[in-house]
């Protein structure tokens, strides 16, 4: 079955259409998954919920743009969705382990060139950032956006998602350095 009529039996509500669906794309939606939670229960569970949704909402998909866009938006979306829960439960947690970085200790430095990391340890490197650090970096990096939509989405000021990208950025680049040097 192409794509179309995979799409088409879907909103059909039919079962192997729907299982099809998943098989096709449940790889590449865990990815988007991984990179925005710190374990891979809580992204297992992303992938679950997002089918969830995108098997409930398959009826809005008009046929216009990308299928892959579109459920990646919802994936997306459902990755920020859940931040913010988290965000709020653990609002003292975070930003206690934020203070706890110190900048002196990132290591503010060069370009570090990622192309000899194979992309599972840059996606471990991801997954290990603070959570705010994570999300905003993913979304700049991955998603495209700027740091003014990144603020409305996330609820925090263009500074901070600046700022957050920075540091986020800045201990990639340590830890690749750590990485590299112990695979000379």
């Amino acid at each position: 079955m192409d794509e179309s009529q995979l799409i088409v039996a879907c909103k059909k509500q039919e079962r192997s259409a729907q299982k099809a669906l998943y098989e096709r794309y449940a790889p590449l939606m865990m990815t988007v998954c991984l990179r925005y939670s710190h374990e891979g229960e809580t992204a297992r569970d992303l992938l679950h919920d997002g089918f969830i949704h995108v098997f409930s909402q398959i009826s809005s998909f008009s046929g216009k743009g990308s299928f892959e866009g579109w459920l990646r938006r919802i994936f997306v979306n459902l990755a920020l969705e859940n931040y913010r829960k988290e965000k709020r439960k653990n609002l003292f947690l975070e930003e206690y382990k934020q203070a706890q970085i110190d900048e002196a200790d990132i290591g503010f430095g060069e370009a570090v060139d990622f192309e000899d990391v194979p992309r599972s340890e840059i996606l471990k490197i991801i997954q290990e950032l603070p959570p705010g650090y994570q999300t905003v970096f993913n979304l700049f990096i991955f998603e495209d956006m700027s740091h003014k939509e990144i603020a409305q989405q996330m609820g925090i000021s263009e500074a901070s998602s600046r700022s957050q990208f920075s540091r986020a950025k800045a201990i990639l680049q340590k830890k690749v350095s750590i990485f590299q040097e112990k695979n000379q």
